[in-house]
């Protein structure tokens, strides 16, 4: 049994009982929480204990069951709607060019929110003897050139299991990307060994999504496995998930992508949680992502901004949203907005040379800066400001 194995065994928390002997039987209602326990397991692992504060704080509130998971207003069992897009068992082909393999039924640590909870922690319904089927179906579609490695957490593999994988998937000529998903670097960070390093650069490119929803969550352990991804040529990004009471501040989002930044992931999507049954609580308005990426654009950089998605209900796919900037746009001209809410204007490309002359939306409108008088304007901001 390798060290991580064997951290995830011995010192993991993954019942009822032990939360309360941790931290109390008149915080932990062992009884209370038995159903929704049994709905979805819980395991936590030293890790992710080690980032819980206190109780009710954004750690706790994503990995410590609540009475609230059993509050069913809209929520639905499979939201996503992929079991309609699976072809074959463990594979998930929405897109045109890409699949969603799951490869694992596990994971080190169960978030709360998961989208996939009506699966994941049941090998039964995340088989793990019918991947024949899966890689054939890859094999015969040639339209798929990028396969993500999902689960559960493909990381909970051994490195001879992973590897197997990787030859399977490497063996098919029109397969160009592999992708792992995984929150293994906040959850178990120990698994990210020398051994998995070495062995993963022989089937390049591959690339990791990890998952970070809270700056704590970048402790110094994950950051120095993450260190250790990006030094075995694995480019890193961040799939976020939009939480009430965890990350739903402007201020927690934009520290969060500064540091992950920091350790070379680059931010990929926000998203808005899923509409899934058991997890109702952690939604937001879809406002608040709005205003979170309005908070971030323009005012950090582009490198820090994530896509912000909702993933549609019923199986429609990753929809981006953005804040209003653009006000109007007709054949002559676009009138919007930059991220300080000023307005300007870019003029669209003329098919002949028009007469000169005066007029037009800047002179109608004198709160409207034309493009050129903007770019002075900047200037002159930026000569006062080192001045």
């Amino acid at each position: 049994m390798s060290d991580w194995q064997k951290i995830l065994r011995e010192q993991s928390v993954s019942t009822l009982d032990q939360l309360a002997e941790r931290f109390g039987r008149d915080v932990i209602d062992v009884e209370a929480l038995q159903p929704a326990f049994d709905n979805f397991q819980m395991r936590i692992t030293p890790a992710a204990l080690g980032q819980i504060k206190e109780v009710g704080d954004p750690m706790w509130r994503q990995y410590v069951p609540t009475v609230e998971e059993l509050e069913v207003v809209d929520g639905v069992i499979d939201s996503l709607d992929e079991d309609a897009d699976s072809p074959v068992p463990n594979i998930t082909h929405r897109y045109p060019d890409r699949a969603l393999f799951l490869v694992s039924p596990v994971c080190a640590s169960y978030c709360r929110f998961c989208t996939r909870r009506r699966k994941v922690g049941d090998p039964e319904k995340i088989p793990l003897n019918q991947f024949d089927s899966a890689f054939a179906y890859l094999r015969e579609h040639t339209e798929i050139r990028d396969v993500i490695m999902s689960g559960g957490d493909p990381m909970m593999l051994s490195d001879r299991r992973l590897e197997y994988f990787f030859q399977q998937l490497r063996a098919i000529p029109h397969i160009e990307i592999i992708r792992i998903g995984s929150r293994i670097t906040s959850h178990l960070p120990e698994r990210i060994t020398p051994e998995f390093c070495e062995m993963v650069q022989k089937y390049h490119p591959v690339y990791m999504n990890t998952h970070f929803n809270h700056p704590d969550e970048l402790t110094p352990a994950a950051v120095a496995a993450l260190d250790r991804l990006s030094k075995a040529g694995i480019p890193l990004g961040c799939q976020t998930v939009l939480l009430k009471d965890v990350n739903d501040d402007p201020k927690i989002m934009m520290e969060l992508m500064h540091r992950l930044l920091k350790a070379r992931v680059r931010p990929y999507y926000l998203y808005m949680a899923d509409q899934v049954a058991g997890g109702e609580h952690f939604r937001t308005m879809v406002q608040k992502g709005l205003e979170i990426i309005k908070a971030l654009r323009g005012f950090t950089s582009g490198l820090a901004v994530p896509h912000f998605c909702i993933d549609a209900p019923g199986g429609g796919g990753k929809v981006p949203l953005l804040p209003e900037y653009v006000e109007e746009i007709n054949d002559d001209e676009v009138i919007f907005r930059n991220y300080a809410g000023e307005r300007y204007v870019y003029k669209q490309p003329r098919r002949a040379v028009a007469a000169c002359g005066t007029g037009g939306a800047a002179d109608a409108a004198p709160d409207v800066v034309p493009i050129q008088l903007g770019r002075a304007k900047g200037e002159d901001r930026r000569k006062s400001a080192a001045g």
